[in-house]
């Protein structure tokens, strides 16, 4: 089997010298001979109690116009339920490490309030807890994926969570659940041990969380059919002795390994720059940066092969998106920031990447869904927008547990003040009806690009496709004209034999369907 990133795209690796000049036609090919598959759980997402991610976004007033069901907001419920997300990631994030969960269960007037010192320093009622979440993966279709408190918890405390959700045996903690109004057991797979325990989870080094996750990991146990899928701290960006003490110390003990790495438009944490106001010089930075995932993903794959050579434990970029200063006369501990044209290309191009890299690449999570960094979901009081995120998210779902078709592309190069990029990635799968799908994302600012895609032994007849793009990379969706980057009916794709002829617009996201 060839590995994927032998036909890989758009990674900054692959593509240091541009073969296509803007008067040519890229060509592609797409093979046929892969057995691996994109799980669907590369589409999941995050939600910490963060600013307004859960207390006016997906938890609101039970006083608000809105149709609710208990205190969770529906409107955005059923948008998510469209995009079929398969995953949804809880309490944190650093939230995760200060939060302790039976504060967060019983009669919601006789829980504890608590003081969120991560972000903005509010004080939170505890009103939103385990069984609220856990009834909003329910409302949403998706898989709970709870992170554990290891940065201020205690073994116990984690063991104990576990007992209480997945136990449907006789104990203090099973008969306290029914209490509190869940007789049967919730099932709960993925866990996460700690998050982020290099830093906000407990300034650790490698080498003692090694040692702290084989501890909690022993005593989290498996009851009866919830086998627990549990997932590490892992690196941060490029901290690849992180990985290699990880890989070393808990090998396969692990499910997975979790990387965070975030696109900073101007790569300083002290001045992320605007995500509303910004040049072409200031888009190309961002895309530099946001393609360093695959270097990324890459390089840590490559470490963990060293000691897991039969992939068995996964990569998670359980946290990834652009993160860009807030938006302004807003707090600046809630991350709230609007979502432009330039988000949606990110978006495109890191799925593309996780799609490529599906042999290690298990599950990833956008941070965050609602209201938070580069959010799905905005919401105003009543009002609600999707933003051009959740529009990429939307025509991505078709790659969901669908067959990796590996593509080699000589993408051309986007050039601005005398440095390059590759100006197009992609990926592509077939899915079990038989239908291919292709996504391209065009990165170049000004200039269309033609890619013929040479489709080998791949059965279709015709081609259709759809759109994102709008006439500007600054372009927001906002509550006034909330329609204004949308889907469209796309038409610049044909048949030439065995050829797929695409014309991809500039600054634009295509998703191409074949089928007989």
């Amino acid at each position: 089997m060839k590995q994927p990133l032998q036909y890989f795209i758009a990674g900054a690796l692959l593509c240091t010298t541009s073969l296509w000049s803007y008067g040519q036609t890229a060509k592609a090919t797409i093979s046929n001979d892969s057995k691996l598959v994109i799980s669907k759980h590369i589409y999941g997402q995050f939600a910490e109690h963060l600013g307004r991610g859960i207390y006016d976004g997906f938890w609101v007033d039970k006083n608000m116009p809105v149709k609710k069901q208990d205190r969770i907001r529906m409107d955005i419920v059923e948008a998510l339920r469209k995009i079929k997300i398969p995953n949804l990631r809880w309490p944190g994030g650093c939230f995760a490490d200060e939060y302790h969960w039976r504060d967060g269960i019983g009669p919601r007037a006789n829980r504890p309030k608590m003081v969120n010192t991560n972000w903005g320093g509010v004080t939170e009622d505890n009103s939103f807890g385990t069984h609220e979440f856990l009834e909003l993966c329910n409302l949403l279709g998706c898989e709970p994926y709870i992170s554990g408190n290891v940065g201020s918890g205690t073994v116990q405390e984690m063991s104990n969570w576990v007992e209480y959700l997945n136990f449907d045996g006789a104990s203090p903690l099973t008969n306290l659940r029914k209490v509190n109004g869940h007789p049967e057991p919730f099932k709960v797979s993925f866990w996460g041990v700690g998050n982020e325990s290099w830093g906000c989870g407990g300034n650790m080094t490698p080498e003692y969380y090694s040692n702290e996750f084989r501890r909690y990991a022993a005593f989290a146990k498996d009851y009866h059919d919830a086998k627990l899928k549990k997932i590490a701290t892992g690196p941060s960006d490029a901290d690849y002795n992180w990985t290699e003490s990880l890989m070393k110390n808990v090998g396969t003990r692990m499910w997975g390994l979790a990387l965070h790495h975030y696109t900073l438009p101007t790569g300083d944490w002290k001045d992320k720059g605007s995500a509303t106001q910004f040049t072409e010089a200031d888009y190309f930075k961002t895309m530099q940066n946001c393609l360093k995932m695959e270097e990324l993903v890459t390089k840590h794959s490559a470490i963990m092969d060293k000691y897991d050579p039969a992939k068995k434990v996964a990569l998670v970029v359980d946290e990834w998106g652009i993160w860009t200063n807030v938006e302004p006369g807003t707090n600046p501990g809630f991350l709230y920031q609007q979502n432009s044209m330039r988000d949606a290309l990110i978006a495109g191009t890191n799925l593309n990447i996780f799609n490529n890299h599906c042999e290690r690449v298990k599950m990833a999570c956008l941070a965050q869904t609602v209201n938070v960094l580069q959010s799905l979901v905005l919401t105003k009081k009543e009002k609600m927008i999707l933003t051009p995120t959740y529009h990429v998210f939307d025509l991505y779902k078709v790659h969901q547990d669908a067959r990796f078709l590996p593509m080699k592309l000589d993408a051309p190069d986007y050039e601005l003040n005398g440095q390059k990029i590759p100006a197009v990635n992609a990926s592509a799968s077939q899915d079990a009806s038989g239908k291919v799908h292709i996504s391209f994302v065009n990165l170049d600012a000004s200039k269309d690009i033609t890619i013929k895609a040479n489709m080998g032994d791949i059965n279709w007849n015709n081609v259709t496709g759809q759109i994102l793009t709008s006439a500007k990379l600054t372009d927001i969706n906002t509550f006034e004209e909330p329609g204004k980057i949308k889907i469209a009916p796309f038409s610049g794709a044909k048949k030439e034999g065995g050829i797929v002829s695409v014309v991809l617009p500039a600054h634009s996201v295509v998703v191409l369907e074949l089928k007989n």
